[in-house]
């Protein structure tokens, strides 16, 4: 592991190292994540540096050196700042209910902070609360016949399908839909060439069901993952 990642777990799961120059800490790795997190939710990502959050917390950039590294960790620590803690299930609540919550849950903590879906990608260490997020699925198949590495691919496609979903949506803009965007930007082109496009002419004049990419997507990989389910019990 490098010094970088060594100083990134040590700030995510501490316990944090106390300065060992300088006057009395007046400030927390608590403040500081916030701090960031005003700032890439009013901003963006890119907007974040240290020089930035130390002036908005009234430091000098060199102080905030004494608590965090460097951007990278202080991106780490802004993430697990900002993202939700996993909705908790009930020792009798369906797997497939568990999964429904938990992608409904992660939509709207990037919502929330849009930013999260660029500080999110990628090798690197996560947080306690955003390693419950991968327990949370992993736990909710245990006991109904998938391996270990086939319930962390569940994972991974329900977190895909999720951050798909919600970069559409940022795209979009806080008044706009993924769909309705997407009907904006075809709708003429579409019908003035229906004749040659009239599957997709169809498809877009039929209002059922718009705007429930989310939800569609979630069941289908649910109903794939229940089939999985009963074969394996099946043939048990």
């Amino acid at each position: 592991m490098t010094g970088a990642a060594n100083d990134t777990v040590r700030l995510l799961w501490g316990p944090p190292a106390k300065p060992t120059r300088g006057p009395k800490p007046a400030l927390s790795l608590e403040r500081i994540a916030a701090a960031g997190v005003e700032v890439a939710d009013a901003e963006g990502l890119g907007a974040v540096s240290m020089q930035k959050v130390a002036g908005l917390l009234d430091f000098t950039k060199m102080s905030l050196y004494r608590y965090v590294p460097g951007k990278a960790e202080l991106v780490a620590l802004m993430v697990e700042s900002a993202i939700d803690t996993p909705p908790a299930a009930a020792d009798d609540t369906d797997w497939r209910d568990q999964l429904t919550a938990w992608a409904r849950h992660l939509t709207e903590s990037f919502r929330r902070h849009p930013w999260l879906l660029d500080a999110t990608v990628g090798p690197r260490v996560v947080g306690p609360k955003e390693l419950a997020w991968l327990e949370g699925v992993v736990a909710a198949l245990d006991g109904h016949g998938l391996t270990g590495p086939e319930r962390m691919d569940a994972a991974v496609l329900l977190a895909g399908h999720v951050r798909e979903i919600a970069s559409q949506s940022r795209a979009a803009g806080p008044a706009g839909s993924p769909e309705a965007e997407l009907l904006a930007a075809l709708g003429t082109v579409v019908q003035q060439h229906a004749d040659r496009y009239p599957a997709v002419a169809a498809a877009m004049a039929d209002p059922n069901g718009r705007d429930r990419a989310l939800d569609f997507g979630l069941a289908r990989i649910l109903d794939g993952l229940a089939a999985l389910i009963d074969r394996r019990a099946e043939s048990a």
